[in-house]
């Protein structure tokens, strides 16, 4: 990537972390900022999910998931600020925390068929753009050639917390155990990530942190940094 000139060239900044450590609100509020697009690379993942079981695809079967998922067109259409995903020409933003997503969103996530699958579809859309990217693997996996990657991190209690609080039953531990050990792309702390406690800071005191750490790298010079909207200093909003 070339830093020299972040308005041709493609930027990737790469945030991964847990569930519910914060990463989606930190992302879309550091890419409004730079004034760059934002990806919740989950969300991909999820309307697959959405699209197996709207196809009667059983979760449990890693076979009939990746014949599923190789026969989909899956798709990346933009608001103007964020990506979101199409499948198969249907927009399904809608149903992607429908409880049966919630529940098989992990054992889908984990085929390896799947992860391949989706990783080419964020990497094509990132050619010559500048984007946040958010996820779980984002900087080991994905673009592991990024030099700017954070990973956002918090305590499985204040985390649980978080799940609670948005009305939500999902088991932050057993999440993590499913993240990190399946066999393709675990989630991990990327090689040259930026390790950030969100337990303790609000919204703009993760984006000031990864501001500065942006300056070290000298990907900020030139760029005008948009301010903070107002309303969108809430930790909690959106804790994925």
């Amino acid at each position: 990537m070339n830093k020299a000139d972040t308005s041709t060239s493609t930027v990737v900044i790469a945030i991964d972390g847990p569930a519910a450590s914060g990463k989606s609100t930190v992302a879309r509020a550091l890419a409004a900022r730079l004034g760059y697009r934002f990806l919740n690379s989950g969300d991909l993942y999820r309307a697959i999910t959405w699209g197996c079981l709207s196809h009667g695809v059983d979760c449990r079967e890693a076979g009939a998931i990746a014949m599923a998922v190789g026969n989909s067109r899956v798709e990346l259409g933009c608001d103007g600020t964020e990506y979101y995903p199409i499948v198969d020409g249907t927009d399904p933003r809608v149903h992607l925390r429908d409880a049966a997503v919630n529940a098989n969103v992990s054992p889908v996530s984990a085929v390896p068929a799947v992860r391949y699958i989706l990783s080419a579809v964020i990497r094509a859309q990132a050619q010559g753009r500048q984007m946040v990217v958010e996820g779980r693997d984002i900087g080991s996996a994905v673009f592991p050639e990024t030099p700017y990657k954070f990973y956002i991190d918090a305590p499985v209690q204040v985390r649980q917390r978080r799940r609670r609080n948005q009305g939500q039953t999902e088991e932050i531990a057993q999440r993590d155990l499913i993240d990190s050990t399946r066999s393709t792309d675990p989630l991990t702390i990327a090689s040259g990530a930026t390790v950030i406690d969100s337990s303790s800071l609000d919204v703009a005191g993760v984006v000031n942190a990864m501001l500065e750490k942006l300056r070290e790298h000298g990907l900020l010079g030139g760029i005008g940094i948009l301010p903070m909207v107002p309303g969108s200093n809430r930790q909690d909003a959106d804790a994925t």
